[in-house]
């Protein structure tokens, strides 16, 4: 043990100034125990941390997972109660449904009675009775989409009425209360349908955005098609109907049931063949059939026919059990033709029911042998077959909010079920997949997860936002990269050690500047100065590099005495003023090559020869983005290059190989698993971006690598939308697995990097 200073009041009897005595063996047990405490104190400490690391990681993963889990959850029923058919139970339903709070439901029937009743236990409410006149029967019946809660009723003189579930909602004794009624907004006189009064036989409603349409078919073969708009006196309260009736071609075959969109030009006709014919309604006096497709298999029937939510698409089932969706699809011929967009599991036994959800693209299936099915459009997801009755299902009432539903069967019960399906929307095809949205001519990939209106469908693909990551990511490394990196060796290898503890301490600090401070300058100047000097950024990049080498071959034919005025490592000095000089020229010259090469605009020339360009795009993000992330490879690169250990250069250079040589084949190859970890750092950074992107992308989830058009990325969606969902909802869980997929993403890309680096470790260890 080496000799140790002892201070005064440790010293022995006899001691004196100028004598070292070594440590008794008091002092020494004592210097042993304060060692272990510090060794165990920091050993333990650094593993706490590093525990905790690991559990906060682990806690993150878990929350995730959390939130996330409840989107593979499967739709359930719960059987609550079941009853007769409150009413008539030997007039014929038409139609149930419910309101939105559960507490009334209501059924149309033959007898031309709305019967309002309390759904939980068949409890009779009110009744009203539809006012036809004396002598006529009713013929046929219509329900318009259900969120309209409109109804009609064909009958046997050519006319029909038009009724509307409606409710009041008071709070008498703050407890709720709803009232029913029903009103007729065409009046409760009916509208005459066919002037020469024959029967309608089928019938099809809808209100638009200019009225109503009705189209009906009479018993002698006539299509009838008749728009409706209404004006209310405000002094009076009457109601005047104004009508315009156009005779439609035959429909061929023999008509299964009609269908009208809300839009006002489509019409459906199904006939008893299993064929769709779609008719173009948008000038009804020159209204055709465009086309005709055969929607089930061949010698089936279409035993149910129906629109999903936004009267798009149709939802067709046919006798052998088969689901189909269809919609109309321009062609190269811009002429819109039937297609069909997917099919579900089919049912064992013909579909007789189908019921739309109200706001979702969810529908409801029944069939004869008393299965009932949930299925989901968008994510062409089967979310359950239950078995609830040995009967065929006829009707499915469904409430609003999609909490209940009631189902009746051929015999009159009616069942009153709970209902749970939050989350349909999700699923590996609808998030990963390509898929067929309405109104698209093909399937892709998209993210719109909101829309103007309540019809709309929801687009969650989550591959815009992967791509844009890796887009945003590859770009600002491939900016970054080469000049960190090349700068690390520089500093730790060539730069004069005053130069360096100036340099490298100020590229550190670099690291400390607010990413929303980059985002800021990079959204609202970078942007516009780079679209207004395009041809500068471009020379810029070719000519700083040749301006460099020009200088060094200009330094290395200076005379030696000149060169070694100046110390060595401070030759980069010399390149500032070059540099400065060559990017101030290149902008200068910037609008005279526009007008001489690109005819006044580089810009609107890309846009010519076919390149999108976007003010905010990669480029900006990339320049932006690669400053953020140059701190963090220069600072843990150069550190690595500097370790090398002193003796490996000096003994390379000593055994005649040159700088160069020394750098590429001893102080790379060593330096190397700490450059690795440098870039793949730095490769993190960049995909967890966040402000950087989200100010300077434009944020458009499109898919490509165009380097003049923006992206979105993961983090950047994540922070944009969270804050405008509903806790809970579909949406708010696909933002947490947005997160979740970001976090797996950061966390592979560590842990290769890691695997990788430890493996060139090795390799080069012996050195």
């Amino acid at each position: 043990m080496s000799d140790l200073p002892l201070s005064s009041s440790d010293q022995p009897k006899g001691w004196s100034p100028g004598r070292t005595l070594l440590p008794s063996g008091e002092q020494r047990a004592r210097l042993r125990k304060w060692r272990y405490f510090k060794n165990n104190f920091s050993r333990y400490g650094v593993g706490s941390g590093g525990i905790g690391v690991v559990i906060a990681l682990a806690l993150i993963f878990v929350y995730l997972f959390y939130e996330v889990v409840p989107l593979l959850r499967p739709a359930s029923v719960t059987p609550q109660t079941g009853y007769v058919i409150p009413g008539d139970v030997h007039a014929e339903t038409y139609y149930l449904t419910m309101e939105r709070y559960q507490e009334l439901a209501v059924r149309f029937s033959s007898d031309g009675v709305a019967t309002f009743f309390e759904p939980d236990s068949g409890t009779i409410r009110r009744q009203f009775t539809l006012p036809i006149p004396e002598g006529v029967t009713i013929t046929s019946f219509t329900a318009g989409e259900p969120r309209g809660r409109l109804v009609a009723f064909g009958l046997s003189d050519g006319s029909a009425i038009v009724a509307q579930h409606a409710y009041n909602l008071t709070f008498p004794d703050d407890r709720r209360h709803i009232e029913p009624k029903l009103e007729f907004p065409l009046g409760e006189v009916p509208v005459v349908l066919d002037p020469d009064g024959r029967t309608i036989t089928h019938l099809a409603l809808e209100r638009g955005s200019q009225g109503y349409i009705a189209a009906g078919l009479t018993d002698d073969g006539r299509l009838m098609l008749s728009r409706y708009t209404t004006t209310t006196s405000m002094f009076t309260g009457e109601v005047e109907v104004r009508q315009q009736s156009h005779q439609l071609p035959t429909p061929p075959g023999q008509t299964e049931r009609l269908l009208v969109d809300s839009t006002h030009r489509s019409l459906y006709v199904a006939d008893t063949e299993g064929r769709l014919h779609y008719y173009d309604i948008s000038s009804p006096a020159q209204a055709r059939i465009v086309d005709s497709q055969q929607v089930v298999a061949a010698g089936e029937q279409i035993t149910a026919i129906d629109f999903l939510v936004g009267t798009l698409s149709l939802i067709v089932g046919g006798s052998d059990g088969s689901l189909s969706q269809w919609f109309l699809v321009r062609g190269a011929d811009r002429v819109q033709r039937l297609a069909q967009v997917r099919s579900f599991e089919p049912h064992s036994a013909p579909i007789t029911a189908i019921a739309p959800e109200l706001a979702r693209k969810g529908f409801y299936v029944g069939d004869a042998a008393g299965t009932l099915g949930i299925h989901y459009a968008t994510s062409n997801r089967t979310l359950l077959k239950q078995q609830l009755t040995e009967r065929p299902i006829t009707h499915i009432g469904l409430s609003p909010v999609n909490r209940a539903m009631l189902v009746l069967d051929n015999t009159g019960q009616l069942n009153f079920l709970n209902l749970r399906n939050p989350h349909p929307e999700a699923s590996l095809q609808a998030l990963w997949g390509r898929v067929w949205y309405e109104g698209r001519s093909e399937p892709d990939y998209v993210w719109q997860s909101s829309g103007a209106t309540d019809d709309f469908e929801p687009k969650f693909s989550l591959i815009p936002m992967t791509v844009g990551t890796l887009k945003a990511a590859f770009y600002a490394m491939l900016f970054a990269i080469p000049l960190a990196v090349m700068g690390a060796i520089y500093t730790a290898y060539f730069m004069q050690r005053h130069m360096r503890s100036a340099v490298k301490p100020t590229i550190e600090i670099m690291e400390a500047l607010p990413t929303v401070i980059l985002g800021f300058l990079a959204g609202l100047w970078l942007a516009p100065f780079i679209e207004s000097h395009l041809p500068a950024v471009f020379s810029i990049l070719l000519l700083l590099p040749l301006s460099m080498l020009v200088m060094g071959y200009l330094w290395m034919r200076t005379p030696a005495t000149l060169r070694q005025r100046l110390p060595a490592g401070l030759e980069a000095l010399l390149l500032v003023p070059v540099l400065v000089l060559v990017v101030w020229a290149c902008i200068a010259v910037s609008p005279f090559v526009e007008v001489w090469f690109f005819s006044g605009s580089m810009r609107q020339w890309l846009t010519d020869v076919g390149i999108t360009y976007d003010q905010r795009n990669a480029l900006v993000v990339g320049i932006a983005m690669g400053f953020a992330v140059i701190p963090t490879i220069f600072s843990i690169a150069e550190d690595a290059i500097y370790s090398v250990p002193k003796h490996l250069t000096q003994g390379s250079l000593a055994l005649g190989a040159s700088t160069w040589q020394t750098l590429y084949n001893v102080v790379l190859p060593t330096a190397s698993p700490g450059i690795f970890a440098a870039v793949m750092m730095g490769f993190g950074r960049a995909v967890g971006e966040t402000m950087i992107v989200l100010m300077a992308t434009g944020n458009s989830p499109v898919i490509n690598f165009n380097i003049f058009e923006g992206m979105r990325t993961l983090s950047a969606n994540v922070a944009v939308e969270l804050t405008e969902t509903a806790v809970g909802g579909t949406h708010y869980r696909i933002l947490f697995l947005s997160a979740l997929v970001l976090l797996i993403l950061t966390f592979l890309v560590n842990t290769t990097a890691e695997v990788v680096r430890q493996r060139l470790r090795q390799r080069y260890s012996n050195l």
